[in-house]
């Protein structure tokens, strides 16, 4: 049977086995680049296992490709299915760690293979299965649960992996609860690099905003567990032009309930990081986030941000400092807080100021070496060699906070 323990540590090798990758752009896909990217600075080897058809290599790692199906509902959304080939492909790399990316389907699968080769594994605990199963029709059948068939399968999961990180609080109080082990916090990081105020362009705000419109926007997946459809609540504020960046299947609906907002479609790279920066007030109304990445590439665009006041936004905006929370549960509460940015322009610019201050420092090279240095570490027997980026700090406050 193969194990790892002979090998040195200092630069283990890493089998990264993840539900989704490239040319998929979703909150999955984005982290696992930017591991496998500054994995490949650091010096490691790297191997992805990844679903669905894309390109066979990223950057200098292999990418082994495994069966998929489109998710019923969702047809750009592709599901891996088990397949010997990823067993072949782990024992062929021989890694000295499996890091499982939001194992579910696939990522199950890659823990049975890990575990049948003893090879330690980190599971990164990154999309509320049970809340995205909630949000499409095969849930909302009377006699079939998915949201409790899914946390079932949550829990068996994370109990057979040797250690699980977790974005946020919530989401460490979402495992805790299902009674999951060795939860450790670890953070997402953001491209500083790409993200920043200096790409705010005044002709993409003309086009926008002919009429010199406060720039009301959201950016990210148009799926329904979003909650997109409460971004119509916008559409007619005095003064405001509401702009959405992205695709998938709320789409139609979304442009149907809001027939005056611009929608900008898929954007990635410079032309992504001019939308975010051009913005004046960034919205997500989403409230089964585990972390909300978008909330942290709007903040270091410097763009006041208005998110729901649950799960990860909780962690990332500090309520009437960094940007505002509203609660989600109180009618016309995202629209009161969009409108009263819009009315307060110092107030928009002193929460943009402070919530890119907050975002300094949080790149994806330190974030990576916490993951290294840290939790691979731990499940590989070897010293710990720095102390974990934990979120120490109480969860953001609010007014109307039980």
């Amino acid at each position: 049977m193969d194990t790892p323990t002979s090998r040195p540590r200092s630069r283990p090798r890493v089998a990264v086995v993840t539900e989704s990758f490239l040319p998929h752009v979703n909150g999955v896909s984005n982290s696992v680049r930017h591991v496998v990217e500054c994995l490949e600075r650091r010096g490691h080897d790297v191997l992805v296992v990844a679903p669905g058809p894309g390109p066979d290599r990223h950057g200098r790692s292999p990418v082994v490709r495994v069966r998929s199906l489109p998710l019923p509902g969702y047809a750009t959304f592709v599901v891996g299915l088990p397949d010997p080939v990823l067993a072949e492909a782990i024992g062929a790399f021989r890694p000295d760690v499996v890091h499982l990316a939001s194992p579910f389907v696939l990522g199950a699968w890659g823990l049975r293979v890990a575990r049948q080769r003893r090879i330690p594994t980190v599971a990164v605990y990154q999309t509320d299965v049970a809340g995205f199963a909630r949000a499409y029709a095969v849930a909302r059948h009377p006699l079939l649960r998915a949201d409790l068939l899914a946390e079932a399968w949550v829990r068996s999961l994370h109990h057979r992996a040797d250690r699980t990180l977790v974005p946020s609080r919530a989401s460490h109080d979402q495992l805790r609860a299902l009674d999951v082990p060795d939860l450790h916090v670890w953070r997402r990081g953001v491209s500083l690099d790409l993200f920043g105020p200096a790409h705010r362009s005044e002709d993409l705000r003309r086009a926008l905003a002919p009429g010199g419109e406060t720039l009301v926007g959201y950016v990210g997946r148009l799926a329904h567990e979003k909650q997109v459809h409460r971004l119509a609540e916008l559409t007619d504020l005095p003064g405001v032009r509401l702009v959405v960046v992205g695709a998938g299947p709320a789409r139609a609906e979304l442009e149907r309930a809001a027939p005056t907002a611009c929608f900008l479609g898929l954007r990635q790279g410079p032309a992504l990081a001019r939308a975010f920066a051009t913005l004046d007030v960034f919205v997500h109304p989403g409230t089964a986030e585990t972390f909300c990445q978008t909330v942290q590439e709007a903040q270091a665009s410097g763009v006041a941000v208005v998110a729901a006041g649950q799960g990860g936004p909780r962690d990332l905006v500090d309520h009437g400092r960094t940007g505002l929370l509203y609660p989600p549960q109180r009618p016309g509460a995202l629209r009161d807080a969009v409108r009263r940015l819009v009315e307060l322009p110092d107030l928009r610019r002193r929460l943009a100021l402070a919530g890119h201050h907050a975002v300094q420092g949080r790149d994806w090279a330190p974030v990576v070496d916490e993951l290294v240095d840290v939790h691979y570490a731990a499940v590989l027997g070897g010293p710990v060699l720095r102390a974990p980026d934990l979120i120490t700090s109480p969860a953001s406050t609010t007014p109307w906070a039980a």
